[in-house]
């Protein structure tokens, strides 16, 4: 069995390279099967149903119905991408282009170029109402080969980010505003640190969608052009499509600059010289949304007319040495630190993966049948124990516990194996 693991480890990256994925400029046809899965997943369900109870107790009306329509509406409109005409779409691309936020040579690497990165399709284009082409519960939470990559990877990627937020926002309180908890004089927004995790990631319904054969659609990088992006100085500031995406559809519903920065700080903290990546990823996603960032309050310029994040909390000092306002809020760091999961979520993923490839033959399936093996063991396995799930059982008991795992999908009826497989577990 080691030797089928360190076969399998070797030929990981081979059976996932090759030509690239089919043209991504229209729906994924994969979709309908990852929604199959991921509907048929206790685990997945039971992530969602988290994040839904969690966004329920957002107070903020309009924070809370927007939160809860991107996770529970099927199928739910993308504000900012209403009416939008494919010339539209092209002034778009040329304004990222001339305000440095888009390099040209990156679209090469995307099946459609550019517009197909920038503008993932969608269900019903062009229209008042064009709506995301796979349900939130089938998404995955991110591409081939990284963290919670498989259908409803999305829900357990956020669920489990949200309440790290939920908890480091409470040891905030309690370590820095007192352990009486009925004095506590810490004012974190609690609407801003449930509603962040499920809006940093959520365009990734659109941007990471299902190929027929159980792969997922390559993701487009924007943001800055990847030289010079930190106002001229030297700075890489490009980032998944997902992000400035997402970003935008928060811009295009309205929602408040506190809560779209914290948002955009996921992917970098605006601290320690980082403060420009955030300002790129907002402008980028105002111009998405088609808004006046400033105008809006989501950015600000200095007096030399750089931009820069708005300073949202006026001092209580009236001799504040710099009378100034503060710019940087606790939330943003809370955010950033609740998505930091990757750590250990990649390489569980990673191994779960080499251990799915090892235990195949005995379920009847093979790795080099692509299509066949992400649509019918992979995905499914995956999606029903989470890659973490297999990574704890491997480490703790070995190989004996992951088929003992795939040996009770199996006989749920969950995992089907072929009736003509040689080696029957």
């Amino acid at each position: 069995m080691l030797r089928k693991i360190s076969i399998a480890l070797a030929a990981l990256s081979l059976l996932n390279s090759g030509t690239l994925a089919a043209d991504q400029t229209s729906v994924g046809t994969g979709n309908k099967r990852a929604e199959e899965i991921g509907r048929g997943s206790p685990l997945i369900r039971s992530a969602l149903r988290a994040l839904v109870t969690n966004a329920s107790k957002i107070a903020d009306r309009q924070l809370r119905s927007a939160t809860l329509d991107i996770m529970v509406h099927p199928k739910a409109c993308v504000v900012h991408r209403a009416n939008l005409t494919d010339n539209d779409k092209d002034a778009i691309i040329q304004h990222l282009i001339s305000e440095g936020l888009l390099n040209p040579k990156d679209g090469s690497a995307i099946p459609g170029g550019l517009k197909a990165g920038v503008f993932p399709p969608l269900l019903a284009q062009g229209t008042p109402c064009p709506r995301v082409p796979l349900d939130f519960y089938a998404a995955p939470g991110s591409s081939d080969d990284s963290h919670h990559a498989y259908p409803g990877g999305l829900a357990m990627h956020e669920a489990f980010n949200q309440q790290s937020a939920v908890n480091l926002a409470a040891t905030y309180r309690q370590m820095y505003g007192g352990l009486d908890e009925d004095n506590n004089d810490l004012n974190i927004n609690q609407d801003v640190i449930l509603a962040a995790p499920a809006w940093h990631d959520w365009a990734k319904t659109m941007v990471f969608q299902w190929n027929a054969d159980g792969t997922e659609f390559t993701e487009f990088r924007f943001g800055g052009t990847g030289t010079h992006d930190n106002a001229g100085k030297p700075g890489d500031s490009r980032t998944g499509a997902h992000h400035i995406i997402g970003i935008a559809e928060a811009m295009a519903r309205g929602l408040s600059p506190l809560m779209v920065i914290t948002q955009a700080s996921a992917h970098s903290a605006p601290t320690l010289g980082n403060e420009y990546k955030v300002v790129n990823w907002l402008r980028a996603g105002s111009i998405l949304a088609r808004i006046d960032p400033v105008a809006k309050g989501y950015l600000t310029r200095d007096a030399a007319g750089t931009y820069q994040l708005p300073q949202l909390q006026r001092s209580g000092d009236a001799n504040h040495v710099d009378h100034e306002r503060s710019h940087l809020r606790i939330e943003y760091q809370i955010h950033n630190l609740s998505d930091g999961d990757y750590v250990n979520s990649v390489p569980a993923l990673l191994l779960a993966q080499s251990l799915l490839k090892a235990l195949a033959l005995d379920y009847g399936y093979h790795p080099s049948d692509v299509a066949t093996y992400n649509t019918k063991f992979r995905n499914v396995v995956l999606s029903n124990l989470g890659a973490e799930r297999i990574e704890i059982l491997y480490s703790q008991s070995g190989l004996f516990a992951v088929r003992a795992a795939l040996n009770s999908l199996r006989k749920k009826g969950i995992l089907h194996v072929p009736q003509t497989a040689e080696h029957q577990p």
